[in-house]
């Protein structure tokens, strides 16, 4: 017969959690229900995100640069390399031939010494260490094998060179695609924010830039000549520093582009190498390299027209001091090369340089 037991009852303890967790849920799930929608980030809020990754950007950009510029130099390195080393080894083959010429008179004259024998079919290092075979050879012979050994020496010297530049400049490239993965990742993201912004607003910020530009171009030459490139309320450039600053004015409304040097785009120590090249004067190729091209100036009163100026911790912009605290420059992806308050450029001044 069956046994008949009423269920067993939950303690209080597990109903009051149960009921604590249930209430718990619901009011979470009334919360969630009643939530406002998250608010889509203002046109102003979008361009602080937006300038932030230009920043990081034109940061791996002048990596990127000098990168490039390694991968550059290494390469016309290796070239020379390559070709001394083939030069070298058509001078040891001539050694070699005029050995063999040798070995062939005396075959022909009644045998081959024996050293000489020795030596055509051995390793010339290891038969000169063999001191005792010298007295052995004719001084004409000595000085055959001693050319050859000194050759040899040589051209494994230079392969050995080759070599290690040649692993240097595979490493390069492989940090040159990191920096450049970098580089577009950080302005995809950028034009991801900027595709978020009504037409309305993406043509509110660009009459701001303009507008701030135009105003920059008034301060600079307010009160000068343009054409000479006098400035009201300070110091002139040199001849060298003026002529750089007038390549840079010829080049205003040219697109940024990352990693471009010119004729008709730049980016920010593109446009100052390529500037100061049309006076005459070899800058190297990234921001941080440029400054010491010259002597530091400090203070901001003491800057003349022409002067490099640098901003940022890391020294990753620079531009060309256009005159009562303007300056040339191209910013960053998606503006142009204008004039621009160095209040404006994001990142503190640091020092500039007189070439």
């Amino acid at each position: 017969m069956a046994s008949h037991r009423r269920p067993k009852q939950p303690s209080r303890a597990r109903v009051t959690v149960l009921t604590t967790a249930a209430a718990a849920a619901v009011a979470l799930s009334s919360q969630a229900a009643n939530a406002a929608p998250s608010e889509k980030p203002s046109k102003d809020e979008v361009k602080a995100k937006v300038d932030k990754l230009y920043q990081e950007a034109e940061q791996a950009t002048e990596k990127y640069n000098g990168a490039k510029e390694k991968q550059e130099k290494l390469q016309k390195e290796i070239s020379t390399i390559q070709d001394d080393v083939a030069r070298g080894q058509k001078e040891l083959n001539d050694l070699r031939d005029g050995l063999g010429s040798m070995a062939s008179a005396q075959y022909r004259s009644g045998g081959i010494d024996p050293s000489l024998q020795l030596f055509l079919s051995a390793d010339p290092d290891d038969y000169l260490d063999k001191a005792s075979t010298l007295d052995q050879l004719s001084a004409q012979q000595v000085d055959g094998l001693k050319k050859i050994q000194e050759k040899q020496r040589e051209l494994a010297q230079q392969r050995s060179e080759a070599s290690e530049k040649l692993k240097d400049l595979s490493s390069t490239r492989t940090e040159l695609g990191k920096k450049k993965k970098e580089v577009q990742g950080k302005l995809a993201a950028a034009q991801k924010l900027l595709n978020s912004l009504t037409a309305e607003e993406k043509a509110q910020l660009a009459e701001e830039e303009e507008r701030a530009s135009r105003n920059s171009e008034r301060q600079a030459l307010s009160a000068g000549d343009a054409s000479t490139g006098t400035r009201a309320g300070t110091s002139t450039g040199t001849g060298r520093a003026a002529a750089a600053f007038a390549a840079a004015q010829s080049k205003l409304g040219s697109p940024y582009v990352y990693g471009a040097t010119g004729p008709s785009s730049y980016d920010c120590s593109g446009l100052t190498q390529w500037a100061y090249a049309q006076a005459g004067v070899g800058l190297p190729r990234t921001s941080e390299a440029q400054t010491g091209a010259g002597t530091r100036i400090y203070s901001q009163s003491q800057l003349q027209v022409g002067d490099l100026v640098f901003f940022f911790n890391d020294l990753h912009h620079v531009g060309l001091y256009a005159g009562n605290g303007q300056i040339i420059h191209a910013p960053r992806t998606g503006t142009v090369v204008r004039y621009e308050s160095m209040n404006t450029i994001g990142g503190p001044f640091m020092f500039g340089v007189r070439v």
